[in-house]
């Protein structure tokens, strides 16, 4: 059984994978079809499409994911070079990932110089799997993160045909389907107030740059002619796709986004009726083994179990936060506040900034200042003077 959480994985896995019995990816488009099938373009991979079957008991998700990516990498360049010849397809991933990781960047201090081939590849691909255990990783925004991998897929098709990675590629792609989510959730018959989250959750899981804050008002004003691959486009249909299912239904509104979206980049109506009907598949067949999906709405079982845990936090260092706030007497008073009315912005960003240096202060409640974690600080807000309403009646009653 191949174990991703061992050294010598990569090569266990093409021991058992890449013989002369196993069969060449020569189809792109049914390639892409079966690896949506498997769960990896939403983050949560539950097979592999493999000739010989490998087996899935006992995996956590991000070594599920960490196989996957590399298969998936592996199926790529078998359509790029039309051959198996896995010395080369390992030598060109580490490239890939050697020119995507700045020089600078931490990841390549652990890479040694003794280091096999397979040994670099086994590191680079965990270094792109998210399996950091904290708040956020645990409730929602690993699915997210993993589910944005797809486009180290893409990048490495680009990277095989040019030989290397187009300028400024990773981040605009990363910015088109953030726009695209939010066209997307705009659509939607029913809104909750939990689709601006699960945009903003999105926005988070950005690896390469901060998404740019500007509103696209509509389809039609968004500029998509950077997305010439079919992969590119399938994903992105794919990706709208899965926006629009936190819900767990699709409407009549979000259908006929996904065919506009569709008939922009030039894609049949067939692939939006299959991408809808293989995800109902997904989802019927596997809600019962993801907890992701066994709600009705994710996003809100994300935003009640963060509420929860966020509220446990604050409980068990409500002292120490209460020793901190107390001392500027700026910021109760805004918390109070916040309480009664709408704050401006000007006094959002007051509060934001000294809650941000308080949580420095306190261990457990670094969290709120990892990337994503500044989502949690209106939850952080709203339970202050709920857990400490006497101190801050205490102190407010003395300026």
């Amino acid at each position: 059984m191949i174990n991703p959480s061992a050294p010598g994985w990569v090569e266990k896995f093409f021991f058992e994978q890449n013989n002369s019995q196993q069969s060449m990816v020569d189809n792109a488009k049914l390639f892409y079809e079966n690896t949506r099938n498997t769960g990896f373009l939403v983050g949560y991979t539950t097979h592999f499409v493999t000739t010989k079957t490998i087996h899935t008991k006992g995996l956590k998700i991000g070594e599920l994911t960490k196989i996957a990516l590399l298969n998936t990498l592996f199926g790529t360049y078998q359509l790029d070079k039309n051959n198996r010849n896995q010395e080369d397809f390992i030598k060109k991933c580490n490239t890939f990932y050697e020119e995507l990781h700045p020089k600078e960047s931490n990841l390549l201090d652990i890479i040694l110089p003794h280091d096999s081939s397979s040994s670099k590849l086994e590191k680079f691909l965990s270094s792109r799997v998210q399996t950091n255990d904290n708040i956020i990783s645990k409730n929602f925004s690993h699915i997210l993160t993993n589910a944005l991998l797809f486009i180290d897929v893409l990048a490495f098709k680009k990277y095989l045909t040019k030989g290397t990675i187009p300028d400024k590629y990773l981040k605009k792609t990363e910015e088109i389907i953030v726009n695209i989510v939010s066209l997307a959730l705009k659509t939607k018959e029913t809104k909750t107030k939990y689709d601006d989250l699960l945009q903003k959750l999105f926005e988070s899981s950005v690896r390469y740059t901060k998404f740019n804050k500007f509103e696209i008002l509509s389809l039609e004003n968004l500029d998509l002619s950077y997305f010439e691959d079919d992969y590119e486009k399938y994903y992105l249909i794919d990706m709208a796709g899965m926006a629009m299912w936190n819900d767990a239904k699709m409407e009549k509104s979000e259908e006929l986004f996904l065919y506009q979206l569709a008939e922009k980049l030039t894609i049949s109506k067939y692939f939006v009726e299959k991408s809808i009907t293989d995800m109902n598949m997904f989802l019927i067949s596997n809600k019962d083994k993801i907890p992701y999906f066994n709600f009705s709405n994710p996003v809100k079982h994300f935003y009640d179990q963060t509420t929860q845990n966020v509220h446990t936090l604050i409980s068990r260092n409500k002292n120490r936060l209460l020793l901190e706030i107390t001392q500027s007497k700026e910021l109760m008073k805004l918390l109070s506040q916040s309480t009664k009315r709408d704050l401006s912005p000007e006094e959002k960003k007051k509060v934001r900034n000294q809650l941000l240096d308080i949580c420095k202060t306190i261990p457990s409640l670094t969290i709120f200042i990892i990337p994503g974690g500044s989502l949690l600080l209106p939850i952080l807000i709203k339970f202050i003077p709920q857990l400490l309403p006497s101190a801050f009646n205490e102190n407010l009653s003395e300026d």
